[in-house]
């Protein structure tokens, strides 16, 4: 979801961060420790939805209307184009006040049901005009403010009462006023968040995901596969004689060629599965609910895939690759996520000794728990060759 990348119009003076802003003077007692309480669930939150809602469950009870809502921004191409795309919003139609109390901090915690997407005709104005606005809209009245970072427009906070005659005053406005400026920096901030932790498990030059966040992933699958007594499969790929095109068209080619792979590779496996860069030319697959038979069939194809594929590199040169793959599967050959990838990368490392361009997979679960090679009990494809004294696999 967008956060608002619609600038502010030149000359306009930008709104300070939530650490330079203050809250009205006014305030007192229950309204100014609500407000701080308010701020502090803002700075808790870790991704949009959750500042959002945070922003709602403290704005309802400092400032009661039937309805509140925030849009964020969802275009850059001119305040007249500016949409509104639904966040976060909050229905209250009973009598009284909320307190910030343990509901409070219930509402924190879950989701209060999805967004409503209709917005007023003052939202948008508040956007464009970037100021508050108040009027009467279909017998209801409205209050919207802009929210809004630096030099961004990241969106709108509407508040919606029906009830003959309630307006909203001076006084609310200049509170709400107040708010918006440190919802606006945990909605921009928020984004940030998820972007560096998405960065932090993503390889910056594939845009697969990396070896930290297969530790993560290949944890709860094996969690998982325990508790459906179901089988997690780990393929180990390591493409061949890979420095060559490094030696001979350079390492930026390489890099592309290291492109190339992961196109190839991830339209092979399921949206379920996790592709990693494992490091240099290493991939790890791994593919959830599948046994032996099947992964073999999957790396088979990838193997296929990459020898038939002609990488360019960025130059049209035209380059052919081969890859080594090794296969083991939980928990016939491990019994841990550290075993599992161990298994895999001992298979890979027997391709290799098998020249290359094959797929083998352990099948000696007894000397894949140990920390050693096991000795010919591994399985070559795409030949089918029977190893002496061992069953076929195919």
């Amino acid at each position: 979801m967008g956060t608002g990348e619609l600038k502010l119009p030149e000359g306009f003076k930008s709104i300070p961060d939530s650490c330079a802003f203050s809250l009205p003077r006014s305030l007192r007692g229950q309204q100014l420790r609500g407000a701080f309480a308010l701020l502090t669930s803002l700075h808790l939150a870790s991704d949009q939805k959750q500042a959002g809602l945070a922003a709602l469950a403290g704005v309802v009870r400092l400032v009661s209307a039937d309805h509140w809502s925030i849009f964020l921004t969802t275009q850059n191409s001119g305040l007249d184009a500016v949409k509104l795309e639904p966040l976060a919003s909050r229905n209250f139609a009973g009598a009284g006040t909320l307190l910030f109390d343990q509901e409070w901090q219930r509402e924190l915690l879950l989701d209060v049901g999805p967004p409503d997407g209709r917005q007023s005709k003052a939202a948008h104005e508040a956007v464009t005009k970037i100021e508050t606005i108040r009027r009467i809209e279909n017998g209801r009245r409205v209050i919207a403010l802009p929210l809004v970072h630096g030099e961004r427009i990241v969106g709108v906070l509407e508040g919606l009462r029906t009830r003959p005659g309630a307006r909203f005053s001076r006084s609310e406005s200049e509170l709400l006023g107040s708010l918006t400026i440190p919802i606006a920096a945990a909605l921009a901030n928020s984004v940030r968040i998820a972007e560096a932790e998405r960065l932090s498990l993503t390889d910056d030059l594939t845009r697969l995901r990396n070896a930290r966040y297969l530790r993560q992933f290949l944890v709860n699958e094996i969690k998982r596969a325990r508790r459906f007594r179901s089988n997690v499969a780990a393929l180990f790929l390591d493409l061949d004689d890979f420095k060559r095109i490094n030696d001979l068209h350079g390492h930026l080619a390489g890099s592309h060629a290291l492109m190339e792979i992961a196109a190839v590779v991830l339209p092979s496996v399921r949206d379920t599965d996790c592709v990693v860069r494992y490091g240099g030319d290493e991939f790890v697959l791994i593919l959830t609910e599948t046994g032996i038979d099947e992964a073999i069939q999957v790396a088979e194809r990838i193997r296929a895939k990459i020898e038939a594929h002609q990488f360019t590199g960025g130059r049209r040169l035209n380059l052919s690759l081969t890859a080594s793959f090794g296969v083991a599967v939980f928990p016939i050959h491990a019994l841990s996520p550290q075993q599992l990838i161990a298994s895999a990368d001992r298979a890979m490392y027997q391709a290799k000794a098998a020249n290359k361009n094959c797929v083998r997979v352990i099948a000696d679960p007894e000397a894949a728990a140990k920390d050693t090679a096991p000795e010919s009990t591994l399985v070559e494809l795409p030949q089918f060759q029977r190893i002496p004294g061992e069953k076929l696999i195919s």
